[in-house]
C-alpha cells in the first residue's frame, strides 16, 4: 500500500534538504519546504532515491561502483572529458536497473513524493525514451509506460506532472528527428516540450534545428541545455538555431551582460540548478554561482534539482542555496517561485492558483 507523500521518510542514502525553517538575525524565516513552487529541470533517473537504487541493483543483480553504493553524493567533476565520462557511466549504470514498467512506475511515484515534500506543485520531468526503449519493448511502448507511470503518479500524489522529451546531443541528429515526430505524436498524452541534453560541448546547436523547428511547429516548447560546460556562446546558439523558449542551466549567461539583456527583454527562463553547478566543476562553491547576476538582471529562473540521485540535494535545498549563500530575502525567494511558474507549461488557471498560494505564503 502507498504512503502518504508528506509522511514518507526522506531519501535513504543522502542526507535530506537542510531544514528551512530556522533563525535569521534573531527571528524566525518562512518554510521553503511551503513555497509552492514549479520543477522544471528534473532528469528522469536522476531523480531517482538512492536507496530505490540499491533496491533495483539487488533484483536484478547489478554491480553499482562505490560511488554509488555509499550513501554520499559521488564526487564529480565534469570541467573536463575524464570527469564527464565518469559522470555519464555513473548515470548509465543507475539508468541500466530500470527494467520492468513497475520500476518505471516506482521511481515516477517516489520522485512526485520528492517534489511534493519540497513545496513542488508542478514537475516537468525530462527523459529520453530511446534509452530505456531496449528493456521496455521499444521506442513506442517505454514511452508509453513512462507516461502511464506519469499520469498514476499525478493522480496519486496531486502534483501536476509533464514531460519534456530530450534527445542526446552525442546522438545523429537524425535520432533527434525520430524523437521530435514522437514527442509532437503524444503531445496530447502530457507531453509539453523537446529538449537536447549531454554535453553541450560537443557538437553544434544548430545540427539540432530540424529537429527542434518539427517540435516548435507541434505547438511544443524548445527547451535545449546550454550555458553550463560551455560558455555564453552555447546559450546564444540556443536562442538563435533553436529558437530556445527557455534554457537548461544558463548561468554562464551571466558572463556576457548584453546576453543577459537579451534574455531578459525576451523574459526567457533559465533552469537553474546551483547544487548541480558545484557538484560538477561549474563553479566552486555555491556562492560562485551567478544567481544574484541573473536575478538582477531580470532574467527569469526556476530552480532545479537536475540529478538528485547523483548531486544529493533536492528542490527545496537550492532554494536554501539562494537564502544562505546568497542573501535572498523571502520576497526575492517568492519572486523566484513565480518566475518558475510563469516558465511551466502549466494551465493558465493552474499558474493563477500557484501565484495565490506563494502570495499566501510571502503574507503567512
Amino acid at each position: 500500500m502507498r504512503q502518504d507523500p508528506q509522511m514518507e521518510h526522506s531519501s535513504a542514502g543522502h542526507p535530506p534538504n537542510p531544514p528551512s525553517t530556522h533563525a535569521h538575525g534573531g527571528a524566525a524565516v518562512r518554510d521553503l519546504r511551503r513555497l509552492p513552487k514549479a520543477h522544471l529541470h528534473l532528469h528522469f533517473t536522476g531523480s531517482m532515491r538512492p536507496a530505490t537504487l540499491l533496491d533495483l541493483a539487488d533484483k536484478y543483480g547489478v554491480h553499482l561502483p562505490e560511488a554509488l553504493r555509499g550513501g554520499e553524493p559521488p564526487q564529480l567533476r565534469a570541467t573536463d572529458e575524464r570527469g564527464w565520462f565518469r559522470f555519464q557511466r555513473l548515470y548509465d549504470i543507475a539508468r541500466s536497473c530500470l527494467r520492468a514498467p513497475e520500476d518505471i512506475q516506482r521511481l515516477v511515484f517516489e520522485a512526485a513524493q520528492e517534489d511534493v515534500r519540497d513545496g513542488s506543485r508542478w514537475l516537468e520531468i525530462q527523459v529520453d525514451p530511446t534509452s530505456y526503449a531496449p528493456r521496455l519493448g521499444g521506442l513506442i511502448p517505454a514511452l508509453e509506460i513512462i507516461l502511464d507511470a506519469v499520469d498514476r503518479a499525478s493522480r496519486d500524489t496531486g502534483l501536476g506532472i509533464r514531460v519534456l522529451i530530450a534527445a542526446n546531443r552525442m546522438k545523429h541528429p537524425l535520432d533527434a528527428r525520430t524523437l521530435a515526430r514522437l514527442a509532437v505524436r503524444f503531445a496530447d498524452r502530457g507531453v509539453i516540450g523537446f529538449g537536447l541534453s549531454n554535453d553541450e560541448r560537443r557538437g553544434f546547436a544548430r545540427d539540432f534545428d530540424r529537429a527542434f523547428a518539427i517540435a516548435r511547429e507541434g505547438g511544443l516548447l524548445a527547451a535545449p541545455h546550454g550555458g553550463e560546460l560551455s560558455g555564453p556562446a552555447s546559450v546564444r546558439d540556443c536562442l538563435d538555431d533553436l529558437h530556445a523558449g527557455r534554457i537548461g542551466h544558463g548561468v554562464r549567461a551571466a558572463e556576457d551582460p548584453a546576453l543577459l539583456r537579451r534574455l531578459a527583454s525576451r523574459q526567457v527562463t533559465c533552469e537553474v540548478c546551483p547544487a548541480s553547478n558545484v557538484a560538477l566543476g561549474v563553479y566552486e562553491k555555491p556562492e560562485d554561482v551567478p544567481l544574484r547576476t541573473l536575478f538582477d538582471a531580470g532574467v527569469p529562473m526556476a530552480l532545479g534539482a537536475d540529478d538528485p540521485l547523483l548531486f544529493g540535494a533536492r528542490l527545496a535545498a537550492q532554494y536554501e542555496i539562494a537564502r544562505t549563500a546568497h542573501s535572498f530575502t523571502d520576497e526575492e525567494l517568492a519572486e523566484l517561485a513565480r518566475q518558475s511558474v510563469r516558465g511551466s507549461r502549466a494551465p493558465q488557471d493552474e499558474q493563477q492558483r500557484l501565484l495565490t498560494d506563494i502570495d499566501a505564503w510571502l503574507a503567512g
